[in-house]
Formats: structure tokens, C-alpha cells, sequence
């Protein structure tokens, strides 16, 4: 007759078992941290940079509505929507910084991003407004306007997802380069806003040609946008992480001084 294991024999068995979950659990918690706050921390300046650039630069076109006497309109809206998402995404940069912040960036991320689909459809309706005001050259930008807004608001929810998902870093950061790249655009539109009405005056050829010629408050927010275009496409590289850094040998960079 077999005896029974006994209560050692037992434990061990279950303690084997356990020690083979645990593993697993721990592997499984290590791959998903992969997309961690604390591995964000990287992006949190330049992503602060953007945001408060895209924040003025919201500001700024609010204010360039008071020259074009549509203040209060649907292009004001726009200018509200740019600013708030601008909030998000500094209030998304804090939150980088700390281990326990990860749920907050991915809300903040991708409030930003309906932030910015929301403008698509007041630039829709602020189209309408200059049609009905008989002026084309509005109509015209606020319908290019809204090409690069949609496009950079669904790359940027993108990165929030990213970041739901426990996607890798550089998947997240891909995402935030592609934003980059629409709000470039987008700067560039709002550079021809600025300057629509200089072009229409009776000027010499040179001052046609000055890109510093235009409403100050649009040129600015023009400004902003580029630079906020251009912190973002940082933080998306860092992120992404250097490959040519990877591949430099440490030497003796462990020395004091560096090496030879």
C-alpha cells in the first residue's frame, strides 16, 4: 500500500506550481510596462513644450478673429479648441513624470485628440460663414485647414490607444511624429491666414514676398504652431529612442573623463 504524500511532499508540489505563476505573472507585468509612465518620462519636457505652444498658439488666433471681425464665430472655436487640446497635452507632459500617471496621459492624450476633431467641424462651419460673407480666400483656407487638423487629431488618438493597448514605445512615439507632421501643416495654413489680406492690398512685390508681412497675433500663432510641431516630433523620437546611439560601443566611456 502507497502512503499518502505527505504534508511536505504536498507544499512542495503546490509551492512549485506557484513559483512557475508567479513567473509568468512577472513576465507578463514586465511586457506591459513596457508603455509605463515612468517609461514616458523621456518625452515629458518636450511634450510640455508643445502643449503650452499649442495652448498660445489657440490664444493667438482667438485674438487674430478680433482683426478679421469674427470674433465670438466659429473660427474663434477653432482657436478654443487648439488651446484646450494644447492643455491636455501639458497636463498629459505632468503626468509623465510620475510611476502611478499612466492612466491620466492616455485621458489627457486623447482628449486632446477630440479636442482637435472638434475644431474639424467648426473649421466645416466657419467655411460656411465666409461663404455666406462672400469671402473665398476664408472659405478656402478653413476648408484646407481642416485636412491636416483630422488627420493629426486621429494620429494623436492613435497614441492614446497605443498607450491603452500596452503597445511599445515606438509605436506610441510613431504616432506623436505623425501628429508633428499635420501641425507643421497645419502652421503653415495658418501663416497664409495671417497674410490673406496683405496679398488683396495694393504693395510692391517685395513686401508680397516678406513672410514677416501679416497680422501679428496670426504670424505668432503661425510661430507657435511650428514650434509645438517641432517639441512634439522630439518627444516622439525619444520615445522611439536613438537606433545610431544603440549602436555606439561603450568603450571605456566608464571611466571618468570618457575614454581614450
Amino acid at each position: 500500500m502507497v502512503p499518502p504524500p505527505t504534508r511536505r511532499a504536498r507544499t512542495a508540489n503546490c509551492s512549485s506550481g506557484t513559483r512557475i505563476r508567479l513567473a509568468m505573472a512577472s513576465s507578463s507585468s514586465a511586457r506591459s510596462s513596457k508603455t509605463g509612465a515612468s517609461s514616458l518620462k523621456p518625452a515629458a519636457i518636450p511634450l510640455m513644450d508643445c502643449g503650452k505652444a499649442l495652448a498660445r498658439s489657440g490664444e493667438l488666433l482667438i485674438e487674430y478673429t478680433r482683426t478679421l471681425e469674427l470674433y465670438g464665430g466659429a473660427l474663434s472655436g477653432v482657436g478654443a479648441n487648439i488651446r484646450n487640446a494644447g492643455d491636455c497635452l501639458a497636463q498629459a507632459a505632468a503626468s509623465c513624470r510620475f510611476k502611478t500617471g499612466t492612466e491620466l496621459v492616455i485621458d489627457e492624450v486623447r482628449e486632446a485628440a477630440t479636442c482637435l476633431l472638434d475644431s474639424v467641424e467648426k473649421l466645416q462651419l466657419a467655411a460656411e460663414e465666409a461663404d455666406a460673407d462672400h469671402d473665398p480666400t476664408l472659405a478656402q483656407l478653413c476648408t484646407q485647414f481642416r485636412v491636416p487638423m483630422h488627420t493629426g487629431a486621429t494620429a494623436l488618438e492613435a497614441a492614446g490607444a497605443n498607450l491603452l493597448l500596452h503597445q511599445s514605445l515606438a509605436t506610441v512615439g510613431t504616432a506623436l511624429m505623425d501628429t508633428a507632421v499635420q501641425f507643421d501643416v497645419v502652421s503653415e495654413i495658418l501663416h497664409e491666414l495671417a497674410t490673406m489680406n496683405m496679398n488683396s492690398t495694393n504693395e510692391s512685390n517685395d513686401e508680397k514676398n516678406d513672410t514677416t508681412t501679416g497680422d501679428p497675433d496670426g504670424l505668432l500663432s503661425a510661430q507657435r504652431m511650428a514650434y509645438a510641431a517641432d517639441r512634439l516630433q522630439l518627444a516622439g523620437t525619444e520615445l522611439c529612442g536613438d537606433p545610431e546611439e544603440a549602436k555606439k560601443p561603450a568603450g571605456r566611456a566608464f571611466l571618468k573623463g570618457g575614454g581614450f
